[in-house]
């Protein structure tokens, strides 16, 4: 088939469409801003449940990719999508022609420095999610002091379900990521005590909710219904938190060397210029909708522009995946009918 597709994002879901797009006997171009394709999962150091390493799903996608034939633009940005699903208009002006386009886009991450209230960029040893990641992939966790901790506090749903920054979703797996957090630092350090903030502990998929257990049963993690209202750093630079247990009533205010923000999913800058090129609707929190949600969840209003992965709501991996193979089909079923 003589058809070319523009894959704009190459993270696992504009990867995994293009290898399996290739297969079909569809060229495709994937433009990927960043230096390197491979997404946020570059930046990752087990996955949950199984704490399977990271860079081996990754290479294995990577893999894949490069030997499907499909064509790469890496560190480059498009600003543009034909309003016709015609093709792409560059940052540099150059524009490219193309029989459909998929916008894989995916997600970027809420910046912690929003909530003010929790210290992030303030103080030494309040961090995100994401820089714990960093340092489980170097193989230890230290304060702002170089010392391990003997305490720590994971507070969830910082930017989900937050009416005040306008993120009114559900992340969807930043309960599982704290409770695999939780147990890496179990693991390197086994006498540390681990606390779990939540707002609602939200298990959904397979052997989630078995690793919420497991992580109370073998490791001893604390898990406490409630939030923060409050931080603040002490001389000694540990942080001081007050919150409140939801499920007794009662205040909780405790000292703890490292505080851990669980950063949600946030729709990517690009969906409202995109949106606009097209006639596209937003969901509420800015993530892009496809036609409908259940047969259609790849296809869009505008003829010839399909819709894969985190571009659309948060997804975790598996999902991501399967979503880029449903895309695929979409996909080449629309250009056999050009």
């Amino acid at each position: 088939m003589s058809k070319q597709v523009i894959i704009i994002g190459g993270g696992i879901a504009g990867m995994k469409t293009a290898s399996t797009l290739e297969s079909m006997g569809v060229s495709t171009l994937v433009i990927e801003r960043e230096k390197n394709i491979g997404g946020k999962l570059n930046n990752w150091d087990r996955l949950f449940p199984t704490f399977t390493p990271a860079s081996e799903v990754l290479d294995r996608l990577v893999d894949e990719y490069k030997k499907s034939g499909s064509r790469l633009m890496c560190s480059t940005n498009v600003e543009h999508i034909d309003a016709q699903g015609k093709g792409v208009t560059l940052s540099d002006g150059q524009k490219l022609t193309a029989d459909a386009i998929v916008v894989a886009s995916g997600f970027e991450l809420f910046d912690a420095t929003i909530k003010e209230e929790y210290g992030y960029g303030i103080y030494d040893n309040v961090v995100t999610s994401v820089d714990l990641e960093q340092m489980f992939k170097q193989g230890k966790v230290l304060t702002k002091q170089g010392e391990a901790p003997k305490r720590v506090a994971i507070l969830h749903c910082v930017g989900s379900r937050d009416e005040k920054v306008n993120q009114n979703h559900c992340s969807r797996v930043c309960c599982v990521t704290g409770v695999k957090q939780a147990i890496e630092i179990k693991q390197l350090y086994p006498d540390c005590e681990v606390y779990n903030l939540y707002m609602d502990m939200r298990m959904f998929g397979p052997g989630y909710e078995e690793l919420y257990r497991e992580s109370q049963q073998k490791y001893g993690i604390n898990h406490i219904r409630g939030r923060i209202s409050e931080a603040a750093q002490t001389i000694d630079g540990r942080v001081k938190i007050k919150a409140e247990d939801t499920l007794v009533g009662r205040p909780l205010r405790m000292t703890v060397d490292m505080l851990v923000l669980m950063v949600g999913f946030c729709a990517g800058r690009s969906n409202r210029v995109f949106s606009a090129d097209c006639g596209l609707d937003l969901r509420l929190s800015n993530f892009m909708k496809p036609r409908n949600p259940f047969d259609l969840s790849n296809i869009t209003a505008c003829d010839g522009v399909f819709l894969v992965g985190t571009v659309k709501a948060p997804k975790n991996i598996s999902e991501t995946l399967h979503d880029a193979t449903s895309c695929s089909h979409s996909v080449l079923d629309y250009l056999k009918n050009r």
